[in-house]
């Protein structure tokens, strides 16, 4: 006896997407891209899908299911019938085997960056705080440090000189920010520093007393900081860095300021870092940078002796 089921010839839009795995308006969009050719209609002028159709939609839900991007599906069913035309089925084969290589080789990248992000948070959790969404050649130097002496101001800083310096530029940041951590009345000079600079706002004439002896104040007060560096011995340290620097990446120590330039991150596209610094800004008043001004100028004044 032959079987009661007798299965539909063709079926209507809906009934091949709930087949598929897919929506209506997935359909259409593949009829819409060449992805899948545009089907015969019933009477009620409906698509209706008949069996290589519904061949060709479960392939391509597979192939997406796999990754590949519809454009390259597309381009690979081209290449086959093409082939077909041609009685040879090689040639479609090779199409699909070369869109697979490139996708083979884009989850291979995406793997590196999960990898990379996961290590990013891993270090967060370890670190509990921002600081070990920094690069590990910047968090490693700051390890050492008692928990809380890092000010968020500190790692606001890090995080931007690493974006336009770099990992080592940030690196070597770092030793301010440890000489500070470790010296309760440099980091308390540097407050009161900080908060003149800071009342140099737009009231504030260029020419005023006050600006060459807020920039007076910075000058010493990095000559101390300096000094503290170099005693400590965090100066040997960043001397060290560079030559860490070179043996981890021995393929960019010729490339000098486009070295510089890159970011931690991937992803957040790379600049020089002289773009980079033009691209941050600062709400800086006119008398502040003439101050800033003022106090790079000073050590150039000054006698070797002092």
């Amino acid at each position: 006896m032959y079987p009661s089921f007798v299965p539909p010839r063709q079926v209507k839009i809906g009934d091949a997407a709930a087949f598929v795995g897919t929506t209506p308006r997935a359909i259409r969009h593949y009829h819409e891209m060449g992805l899948l050719p545009e089907p015969v209609r019933g009477g009620d002028d409906r698509r209706r899908y008949g069996y290589e159709d519904m061949i060709r939609l479960l392939w391509i839900r597979r192939a997406a299911d796999a990754g590949i991007a519809l454009d390259d599906i597309r381009d690979a069913f081209a290449d086959a019938d093409t082939a077909s035309a041609g009685a040879d089925s090689k040639d479609g084969d090779d199409g699909i085997a070369s869109i697979l290589e490139r996708l083979e080789e884009t989850l291979v990248a995406q793997e590196a960056e999960l990898r990379r992000q996961r290590t990013a948070v891993q270090r967060m959790r370890t670190e509990g705080s921002r600081m070990g969404l920094l690069s590990d050649f910047v968090t490693s130097r700051l390890k050492s440090l008692p928990e809380g002496s890092l000010r968020q101001t500190d790692l606001d800083s890090l995080l931007v000189t690493e974006r336009i310096f770099g990992p080592l530029g940030a690196a070597v940041q770092a030793s301010r920010f440890i000489a500070l951590a470790t010296h309760p009345d440099l980091r308390e000079d540097s407050d009161r520093i900080d908060a003149a600079e800071e009342a140099l706002d737009d009231t504030i004439a260029v020419d005023d007393p006050r600006v060459a002896r807020v920039a007076a104040e910075r000058h010493a007060f990095e000559k101390a900081l300096h000094a503290v560096i170099e005693d400590s011995g965090l100066a040997e340290s960043d001397d060290a860095l560079f030559d860490s620097w070179d043996t981890l990446h021995p393929a960019t120590t010729d490339e000098g300021g486009d070295e510089a330039g890159q970011s931690a991150g991937k992803g957040e596209g790379t600049m020089s870092a002289f773009e980079a610094t033009g691209k941050m800004p600062y709400d800086f008043s006119p008398a502040r940078l003439r101050c800033m001004e003022l106090a790079g100028e000073l050590p150039a004044h000054e006698s070797p002796a002092s």
